[in-house]
């Protein structure tokens, strides 16, 4: 967690100088990217709100995305992910949502991904999404490095 402040912060002074605010959806990290970002002192300025969505139950009870905005899609995947992200920003209103599905390990997800895979995207006035593949079945390292990329990302479209 220690190594994520850092960027937290860097992330929490943009979003408040910009006068925007975000929303988070976390699957696999389980809740590490929006602890990072709520670190930050003054972190009620710009965090909205986040969900822990680990399970297709929980997706649909706290996100409400309708089948046929699944429809040809899976999760651990950039488009699902998107799809994660922009559902949590329109619901909570924020200007940013930021998204994870993937699997921590130590074994791969039902899906037939690997642990260490993971999808983040970042939507707003931009969109980005990546896939990050540790190779690793690490569960706790996985879940911090995932957590970084999240924030990389983030850091990366807030700066254009």
């Amino acid at each position: 967690m220690q190594t994520l402040l850092p960027q937290a912060e860097r992330i929490g002074a943009l979003l408040k100088a910009r006068d925007e605010t975000i929303a988070v959806c976390e699957s696999s990290i389980g809740g590490l990217l929006s602890a990072a970002l709520l670190s930050v002192p003054g972190a009620s300025a710009y965090y909205i709100s986040g969900a822990v969505v680990y399970t297709r139950a929980g997706g649909d009870a706290l996100l409400a995305i309708p089948p046929e905005a699944r429809q040809g899609l899976r999760a651990a995947t950039e488009p699902y992910a998107l799809l994660m992200a922009r559902t949590i920003r329109a619901r909570l209103g924020a200007t940013w949502g930021v998204a994870e599905t993937g699997a921590s390990g130590p074994t791969g997800n039902r899906y037939g991904d690997a642990a260490g895979h993971a999808c983040i995207a970042v939507v707003g006035p931009a969109e980005k999404s990546l896939t990050i593949e540790t190779g690793s079945t690490d569960r706790i390292a996985n879940m911090r490095a995932f957590a970084a990329a999240a924030l990389d990302l983030l850091e990366q479209t807030l700066r254009g």
